[in-house]
């Protein structure tokens, strides 16, 4: 398969029977997982009626699916020979099916992406502690048989995958739009102290054993590296592969070790610009710090802030409760709020009287609604149920059904011997009944055969006669040209 191309083993992920593929393809992996790698079409459909609501699916459709999937590349089908009593059996195909290998490996994923929003990352210095302890046995390496050298190398790249995969996770969660609500919640003061702890200790793991492995990496003269490098992808090539799997094989080993190397330096040795992976993760790190503390800063002086006026407030209005009279209370918001900034406005309103010396307390207040002044304002719709309509509906229902029912007697009932002859009929019609029979005619018309197909599924000819005709509505005569309609089915 070249590295492009479609992959069929993953068909059944998305195709329209995808939840009864997957379901098939599960049980393969549950049973791979016990070392069972061979199941026949009863074994599989006995699993399916015990696990879901197959009430409906047959053994039949079990083969069919089955073989969908031997198609796509999924399953390998094996004939049971040791099953076979009689010829018919053996014409049958007792077949047992097993997984292929892109078939695990596809379902070890769906696995993972199952379990993707229950996993979560993890922020561990040790991983730091495992990769130089590792990288400081670089010299035994290079003596070491082969296949120390492939679990000291394989060993080396999980901790390292590790902890790519862990703080990556992890960091993620805090640029997710959950978590940006979270940190400005009144809630996430309780953890704060416990979230800038668990990151500190990482950013310290960093700094502590992130410069000692650069120092071993950098250590190592170019020579041997290249020659440790040499080992890693002799022990590589020593482990034996399937033949299907040797093509090209040496070069894509020795292309992933040196890959997988120059990452690794890459993370702990500073590049052309002076920086690694490293020093990027603490920034990141120190930037999230930084956010948690200032977020934590602005939610206690919001906190303090509203629980301080609202105290200032409950005590103020107590004093104006116990002010005597409205000249007290005058007194009493000139010394609380000083000059106010007054705004004077103008209304047209009936006022109780009309001296001109009377003042604001002196006249019962009057009510005024006041709308912005833009153009895009709009009233504000209060929110409101709605009726149920399921019997109006249902009625209408009834009455478009009744009429179409009438409509379709009435045209059966001037239908002689499969023929309609306009010019024939001598009643006056109602509207809708033209309106149905104008629009068979000129469905027809439009047709280089003058042939239609009616509402009611009868397929006709449209003939026309010499002359013209009436046909009297109800709303009137209508002259027009004198057509049959030849019912042919």
């Amino acid at each position: 398969m070249k590295i492009l191309d479609t992959i069929d083993e993953m068909r059944y992920l998305t195709v329209e029977n995808a939840p009864r593929y997957r379901q098939i393809m599960r049980i393969f992996y549950k049973a791979y997982e016990k070392m069972d790698y061979q199941l026949g079409v009863g074994d599989i459909d006995d699993r399916l009626r015990r696990e879901g609501d197959f009430s409906g699916y047959t053994v039949e459709m079990v083969k069919q699916d089955l073989g969908q999937l031997v198609g796509w590349g999924s399953l390998t089908a094996i004939q049971d020979t040791k099953r076979v009593y009689t010829i018919e059996d053996y014409q049958h195909k007792q077949f047992r099916y097993s997984m292929t290998e892109f078939a695990v490996a596809i379902e070890r994923l769906t696995l993972t992406l199952d379990n993707l929003s229950i996993e979560s990352g993890a922020l561990s210095p040790g991983l730091f502690i495992h990769i130089h302890d590792a990288l400081g046995r670089w010299k035994d390496m290079e003596r070491a048989p082969l296949g120390e050298v492939n679990d000291w190398w394989r060993n080396l790249q999980n901790d390292f995958k590790r902890l790519n995969q862990s703080y990556q996770d992890y960091l993620r969660e805090f640029y997710s739009d959950q978590s940006g609500k979270l940190l400005q919640s009144v809630d996430f003061l309780k953890h704060k102290d416990l979230f800038i702890s668990y990151l500190r200790d990482f950013v310290k793991g960093i700094q502590t054993y992130s410069g000692r492995i650069r120092l071993v990496l950098s250590a190592i003269p170019e020579p041997r590296e290249l020659a440790l490098i040499s080992r890693i992808i002799e022990s590589e090539l020593a482990i034996p592969q399937p033949a299907a799997l040797t093509a090209n094989r040496e070069e894509m080993v020795e292309n992933n070790v040196k890959g997988q190397w120059e990452s690794l330096k890459r993370w702990f040795v500073p590049d052309a610009q002076g920086v690694s992976e490293s020093v990027r993760v603490v920034d990141i790190t120190n930037e999230i710090i930084y956010q948690i503390i200032k977020n934590a800063e602005l939610l206690l002086q919001l906190q303090d802030w509203g629980m301080s006026r609202k105290t200032e407030y409950r005590r103020y209005m107590e004093l104006f409760k116990e002010a005597e009279d409205m000249a007290e209370a005058h007194k009493l918001a000139a010394h609380l709020f000083g000059i106010q900034h007054i705004g004077h406005y103008q209304a047209n309103g009936p006022r109780e009287t009309e001296n001109v010396n009377s003042g604001v307390f002196d006249e019962a207040p009057m009510v005024y609604r006041v709308t912005p002044g833009t153009r895009h304002y709009h009233e504000r719709v209060d929110k409101t149920g709605f009726n149920d309509r399921e019997t109006e509906r249902k009625l209408a229902q009834i009455r478009y059904l009744n009429q179409i029912n009438s409509e379709r007697l009435m045209m059966e009932r001037y239908v002689k011997q499969g023929r309609l002859d306009v010019g024939a009929i001598d009643e006056v019609v109602p509207a809708g009944f033209r309106r149905i029979l104008l629009g068979w005619i000129a469905r027809a018309s439009g047709t280089a055969s003058k042939s239609g197909r009616t509402e009611y599924g009868q397929n006709y000819l449209l003939e026309r006669k010499a002359g013209d005709c009436v046909l009297r509505c109800e709303d009137g005569d209508l002259r027009m040209p004198a057509y049959v309609l030849v019912f042919t089915a």
